[in-house]
């Protein structure tokens, strides 16, 4: 076994060194506490490994994102989102009996408890889509019980799918005070949130096939991404025992950041300010070059990603063919195409990386469908749905799983007392 030697005041402590199947090496400090009293520092984790797992590879410096092994364009171009649910949870791309039995199961389970419609009473049209979501999603622990054999779980994880998409377009529903539209049977998953979203029980919609392209397409670049915040966080708290339902709550919940799930519509945001500003693109390319200016380039750069975000090649593709298909002229379309081109050939953005992520064209799209800003977030926690629900599982099907617990470098005041006066 290959080894790492570590030298602290003196003494010499052997650590075990393993090798993922795509050559990361990790060196293994489980024991380093145990003995040398030590432990390491790693702000925001970046340099930590806190799991082994077989769901997602990326490689960020190759631009390279594959799910059990198939690469990202491949699955994107060729495959339904269910099949991808399916790919990640258990394993391996779907027969098509499979697939079939899978998406049968989920049509019968799209439907949420009718009491359950009385939660959303409690909310005034002003609420967040996100808080909405998170809040329903853990409210199905009440409704659905804990799990104890495996098809249990197969039962709960087919509902938080299935459920999710109806809870999400009921949100949407909830925020503009049009009655709910319910689930149908012969729609896709993408057709059917669509059709919930955009019907009325007066008025029937038609989902443009453009349409349910696009949002199959960035459901399954959403899927999973390897252990980011909301990943980590379905872990986190999954790893106390806690049911799948509540983890994912908590999952959505860290999703909604603006430094994470919130992203595309940071970027929506910044195109917007420039159109309103003539569409002045270099002005906001020099700005955010200046770092006195307060201005940020959003959408560019990947905290992972030294390279092209292999996503982003796939959607700025998408977001042509899409606007296209639905006759949508989007001023903002030609500002992001601008700021790409520009950033691609200055300097200073090559030589920091700094090019176009997901969140850079994701935005566009969901914005010439006619999806409002305040459900994009909403948008990236249904894709994300199957990588919490594999992670989440897997972790459960570890023996060595234990519960999460890091370390922390005390800096306050040390021990001391409480004087007379202090007692008063």
């Amino acid at each position: 076994m290959r080894t790492a030697r570590l030298t602290l005041d003196g003494n010499d402590y052997e650590l075990p060194v393993f090798e993922g199947s795509e050559g990361e090496v990790a060196i293994d400090i489980s024991q380093l506490r145990a003995q040398s009293g030590a432990i390491t520092y790693d702000p925001g984790y970046g340099n930590t490994g806190a799991c082994k797992s077989d769901i997602t590879f990326v490689d960020g410096e190759k631009g390279i994102l594959r799910y059990r092994g198939y690469d990202i364009a491949d699955l994107a171009a060729g495959c339904q989102f269910s099949a991808i649910c399916y790919l990640l949870i258990w394993g391996h791309l779907p027969s098509a009996q499979e697939l079939a039995r899978f998406r049968d199961a989920m049509r019968a389970e799209a439907l949420i408890h009718e009491d359950m419609k009385k939660f959303f009473e409690g909310y005034t049209t002003a609420a967040h889509p996100m808080a909405i979501l998170s809040a329903m999603v853990g409210s199905l622990s009440a409704y659905y019980p804990d799990v104890v054999t495996d098809d249990d779980l197969d039962r709960n994880i087919i509902r938080l799918l299935a459920k999710s998409k109806t809870i999400a377009a009921f949100s949407y529903k909830k925020s503009i005070g049009q009655p709910f539209v319910y689930p149908r049977n012969d729609l896709g998953y993408a057709s059917d949130f669509l059709h919930m979203m955009f019907a009325t029980p007066m008025e029937p919609y038609a989902v443009p096939p453009a349409m349910a392209e696009a949002l199959n397409m960035l459901l399954i670049l959403h899927a999973d991404h390897e252990q980011n915040c909301s990943t980590s966080t379905v872990r986190m708290v999954g790893s106390s025992g806690a049911n799948l339902f509540a983890s994912t709550s908590a999952g959505i919940s860290a999703l909604w950041g603006p430094l994470h799930g919130g992203a595309n519509q940071k970027v929506i945001e910044m195109l917007q300010r420039i159109a309103e500003d003539g569409a002045d693109y270099e002005k906001y390319l020099a700005l955010a070059k200046d770092r006195d200016s307060g201005f940020r380039l959003m959408g560019f750069g990947h905290r992972v990603y030294k390279n092209f975000d292999p996503r982003a090649r796939l959607l700025k593709s998408a977001a042509d063919k899409v606007l296209e298909g639905l006759g949508v002229q989007d001023p903002l379309l030609d500002i992001a195409r601008n700021l790409e081109r520009v950033a691609l050939e200055d300097a200073y953005f090559v030589e920091r990386k700094l090019y176009p992520n997901v969140d850079f064209y994701s935005g566009i799209i969901y914005r010439a469908m006619g999806i409002p800003l305040k459900m994009f977030t909403v948008m990236f926690a249904l894709g994300r749905l199957p990588g919490w629900i594999a992670q989440w599982k897997e972790m459960n099907d570890d023996p060595n799983n234990r519960i999460n617990r890091p370390r922390q470098i005390y800096m306050g005041q040390t021990a001391r007392s409480v004087t007379p006066m202090d007692r008063r």
